[in-house]
């Protein structure tokens, strides 16, 4: 059963987003972790890049594939967890803690509210498969 933490936000694109006032800590969802399969190489972003919201600023890639990560809002890259360059299998082992993969400075933090909340989130996925 996947687990979706109530305190987060999240895309359709299956992106989790927790705020911290003007800061968005941003990681991919235990949901894409299964998909992908085991991480075997994350590129992160470049740090003070900025992103529009839907835009891809990264890739996981895994056994399986490589997908990219969109920017669940728009805003500029403050941090990047450098831990994953490393050790990329941390997102499959603690997706919502330490395989978090950025943080962003929000530019249009109105554009958190149209994100998913829990519940919408795992109606989402119910509906997606």
């Amino acid at each position: 059963m996947t687990t979706i933490p109530e305190n987060l936000r999240y895309s359709k694109e299956h992106e989790w987003v927790k705020l911290e006032g003007n800061i968005a800590i941003v990681g991919i969802t235990e949901y894409a972790t299964e998909q992908l399969g085991d991480v075997v190489h994350v590129e992160l972003p470049e740090l003070n890049t900025e992103f529009e919201k839907d835009h891809a600023c990264s890739t996981v890639e895994s056994v399986k594939s490589v997908s990219d990560v969109f920017m669940p809002v728009s805003g500029k890259i403050l941090a990047i967890n450098e831990v994953l360059s490393e050790n990329p299998a941390i997102i499959n082992e603690d997706p919502y803690g330490e395989g978090w993969v950025f943080k962003v400075e929000l530019t249009h933090a109105e554009e958190t509210e149209r994100l998913l909340s829990a519940s919408d989130y795992k109606k989402f996925l119910s509906e997606e498969n």
